[in-house]
């Protein structure tokens, strides 16, 4: 894997990984892509969509494995009807399902997938070596892969689609079945295909929280149609709320103002700054989330939140989230995970929000 990243995914770069022009997929009884227009560039870009959204069918068909019913897809520049045999050598492809045989080893494995690729025996050796230690599986390379844990599985996985230095990875579900730790190292992994060697990478998942904090490029199918193609950055842009959380009343604050005993401190803060002129809406006994008019929204709710005694445990402007395009009430005020809510959400923390 020599070569030298070539940076992140820019807006406005005409050169694309993957293209289609009304790309159409008809089963018996099911339409699983309909029309799908869309241009991927290069990057890490994650392919969006609730199960049954036509992620795995639109993968079949890039690596000509599957033929469209109609439409035209390239990758590569390689038209998926007619050149599906030179397009797999230029692509690694990590597949969703456990392919791994209990029995060999990883090194067996992966050396025989890079020749598969068609390296020589010693390129492939080398290659398989260099490839194990990135992924972590150095040390555990000729253990057979039965005795592997999924994280380790998934690291074999991800190893033989890169071991023949193909210029785009498709990761199909690369976080199945890893717990919160094990998906934020494959997510760092997946960043560092590209970030280190210029791999550009398309990532599927039904999980949205890991690829708003991995990918720089989001497409979101569903229905086997495009619903939006845009920048993770455009997808995750500050709203016009606040999420305001405060502290329970200090034990003698009853005494100071004898009608707060037994008020929740959201609901108190909420008649304070509706007297001030200020839209808040509570969500839940200590979580308020706070229209913000102006920049003159953030001294009122902090005066009012000394004013009553409480103490500010935060005070951030919300993002929109990815998961709001897969709902019928995107309301700015109506999301109550409130673990979300800062502007930290898109790339930090390990919750995910699956689409469906």
């Amino acid at each position: 894997m020599p070569r030298a990243a070539q940076g992140r995914y820019v807006e406005g770069v005409s050169t694309a990984v993957i293209r289609t022009d009304g790309l159409t997929k008809r089963f018996p009884r099911v339409t699983a892509l309909d029309q799908l227009t869309v241009e991927v560039r290069p990057g890490v870009v994650g392919l969006v969509g609730s199960n049954g959204a036509g992620k795995s069918t639109l993968i079949k068909i890039l690596l000509g494995l599957a033929p469209a019913t109609s439409g035209r897809g390239e990758v590569l520049g390689l038209d998926v009807a007619t050149r599906g045999s030179e397009i797999r050598e230029r692509v690694g492809y990590m597949p969703e399902h456990d392919c791994l045989p209990p029995d060999v080893s990883a090194t067996e494995f992966v050396v025989h997938m890079a020749r598969m690729a068609g390296l020589p025996a010693t390129a492939a050796r080398e290659r398989t070596a260099d490839t194990l230690r990135h992924v972590g599986l150095y040390e555990e390379r000729y253990r057979p892969m039965g005795g592997y844990s999924t994280g380790m599985k998934q690291r074999v996985k991800l190893a033989q689609a890169l071991v023949h230095d193909p210029k785009l990875v498709l990761l199909d579900e690369p976080t199945n079945g890893l717990d919160p730790a094990g998906r934020d190292e494959m997510l760092a992994l997946i960043r560092r295909v590209h970030s280190d060697f210029g791999i550009s990478v398309l990532v599927t998942t039904h999980l949205l929280g890991e690829l708003e904090r991995t990918c720089d490029h989001l497409v979101v199918i569903d229905g086997g149609k495009l619903l939006r193609s845009s920048s993770t950055a455009s997808f995750t842009e500050a709203t016009a709320v606040l999420a305001v959380e405060v502290t329970d009343f200090p034990e003698d604050h009853g005494r100071e103002q004898p009608g707060a005993i037994g008020r929740e401190p959201g609901a108190a803060v909420r008649e304070r700054l509706a007297a001030a002129g200020v839209e808040a809406q509570p969500e839940g006994s200590h979580l308020l989330l706070v229209r913000l008019a102006d920049e003159s929204t953030y001294d009122t709710v902090r005066d009012t939140v000394a004013e009553l005694g409480l103490g500010l445990v935060r005070l951030e402007q919300r993002r929109h989230r990815v998961a709001e395009l897969f709902t019928d009430d995107s309301d700015d005020t109506r999301d109550t995970d409130d673990t979300h809510d800062a502007q930290h959400s898109s790339r930090g923390g390990t919750d995910d929000v699956a689409a469906s």
